[in-house]
């Protein structure tokens, strides 16, 4: 059952109830291998269930547009402290409701429409709100995109540079969501300070590595840091932004009420929590542990005959092209859904396919290593992903797998699922 317990729930809706329990479930019997997905504690899960809900507290702490904020002033400042303690930043807004807003409170915060902004592009491995043309932010700026190599499938920074001196842009992106190596902080802040643009770092995807030290930190390097609170960083659905004391008012200004009203405090007193974890000593071995899962999974792919974009992983994501198998990425992924083996279909670099219907597939291991799994259970995986890729259609073997998947699991257990 889903744990904690709702029976307050299952006695008022029972209808809704039923599909939570459902949804508990199938997490419980899944390998999920979603790179934007994770297990949060039960101690989140109880944060994000509180009387906290029912507040409205518009404003920053000291700061309200309503009364009663005696207790939300000291939940919001303690999830503030500790972001700025875990990731050694100046200043921290956990108000933004998901990476998207805050990434667009960035936008608003130093530019202005037409300004000339520069991020990955979306094929590339970045983010729609890095200018990608069918985001606001390539709607309202002038957006300009840089890639990765052909040959290499990684950023060419010599290329970065030429792009940036060329076009001077205000704004300069890194980070994106399907990005298998490290990325080069120190690089990019040497162009960002040579072209005069603030150099912003999108760390959503590994936040949780870098605050559990598996991958190198942009503090020091990138002006403004924004982030989800969710995937390797294992909180809830929400978002922050950190950055230099120089740019605190005007992010927070952008935030609200800029972009937003109140901020969401259920969801800032679970962000508290997650913080708190995430300075734990046992999170920096998760984090390892991750990276290590990730690398094992890759290597065990590899040698499955899978074509692995930059030909492995430095973090928790392995980008795969499933073209050598004879089949393409949507087919792969509904095909590994109902095998009980949940990933994304996705884009590759330089993919001859539409987005809709990309040659590739994406993985991560942030959820799974939660579960306990690790680098000994890779290889089993990899010969799950090979047996369902090469029989999308055989509905007997994909059955199979899923029923070998269920054993595998019912001895890890999951946060959330008693």
């Amino acid at each position: 059952m889903h744990q904690p317990a709702v029976p307050h729930l299952a006695a008022s809706d029972p209808e809704v109830a039923a599909l939570v329990e459902g949804e508990a479930r199938r997490q419980f019997d899944t390998v999920r291998l979603i790179a934007s997905e994770n297990y949060v504690s039960t101690a989140v899960l109880e944060a994000t269930g509180t009387v906290l809900t029912n507040k409205y507290s518009e404003g920053y702490a000291g700061k309200r547009y309503y009364e009663g904020q005696q207790v939300v002033d000291q939940v919001e400042t303690l999830a503030v402290e500790r972001a700025k303690a875990l990731f050694g930043v100046d200043h921290a807004n956990v108000q933004p409701y998901s990476g998207s807003p805050a990434n667009l409170a960035v936008y608003l915060a130093l530019a202005n429409p037409g300004d000339t902004v520069m991020g990955m592009a979306l094929p590339a491995g970045g983010h729609l709100t890095h200018g990608w043309s069918v985001s606001a932010t390539g709607k309202w700026f002038r957006s300009v995109q840089y890639g990765v190599r052909k040959d290499t499938g990684r950023v060419d920074l010599d290329e970065v540079r030429d792009l940036a001196r060329a076009e001077r842009p205000k704004l300069i992106f890194c980070g994106g969501t399907a990005i298998p190596r490290t990325i080069d902080f120190a690089g990019f802040a040497e162009i960002a300070r040579e072209v005069d643009a603030v150099l912003v770092a999108d760390i959503a995807h590994i936040a949780g590595l870098v605050a559990g030290g598996a991958h190198p930190s942009p503090v020091g390097h990138a002006r403004i840091i924004s982030t989800t609170t969710h995937k390797t960083l294992r909180g809830p659905r929400g978002a922050m932004l950190m950055s230099d004391a120089e740019f605190a008012k005007p992010l927070d200004k952008a935030v609200f009420p800029g972009l937003q009203g109140g901020p969401h405090n259920h969801t800032t007193a679970a962000i508290a929590v997650a913080l708190g974890e995430a300075a734990r000593p046992d999170f920096r071995e998760y984090a390892a542990n991750i990276v290590a899962n990730a690398k094992a999974l890759a290597a065990a792919l590899s040698e499955r005959g899978f074509d692995l974009v930059t030909g492995g992983t430095d973090n928790h994501l392995v980008l795969v092209d499933v073209t050598s198998k004879g089949v393409g990425g949507k087919p792969a992924a509904q095909a590994l859904d109902r095998a009980g083996i949940e990933v994304n279909y996705n884009t590759v670099p330089f993919d001859p396919r539409k987005p809709f219907d990309p040659s590739g597939i994406r993985l991560g291991t942030g959820a799974i290593t939660t579960r306990g799994l690790g680098v000994e259970q890779m290889p089993r995986i990899a010969q799950w992903i090979d047996r369902v890729v090469s029989a999308v259609d055989d509905e007997a073997e994909i059955e199979k797998v899923a029923a070998e998947v269920r054993e595998l699991l019912a001895a890890y257990p999951m946060p959330g699922w008693a």
